[in-house]
């Protein structure tokens, strides 16, 4: 009789790397760096929106946008 070897998903690991946490950062800023320049209903900046989306957790996108609300966003907008 054979073992049935049962194949399971690895569980989601939703640390992010280094890589992801800069690209998704600087992402971040070039969409409002966009806005800023071209407006916000520019179509050219919906990439980087698309961008930082995919990249970003929610949670952070929440934290830096209290920050750019309350003047106390750490990058260069």
């Amino acid at each position: 009789m054979e073992d049935e070897i049962e194949l399971k998903t690895a569980p989601a690991d939703f640390r992010s790397t280094t890589n992801q946490t800069r690209h998704c950062f600087t992402r971040y800023i070039e969409f409002h760096r966009c806005t800023t320049a071209k407006g916000e209903d520019s179509n050219e900046c919906e990439r980087f929106a698309k961008y930082y989306r995919a990249l970003c957790p929610g949670e952070w996108v929440d934290k830096w946008n209290e920050q750019r609300e309350t003047g106390t966003f750490p990058g260069p907008l």
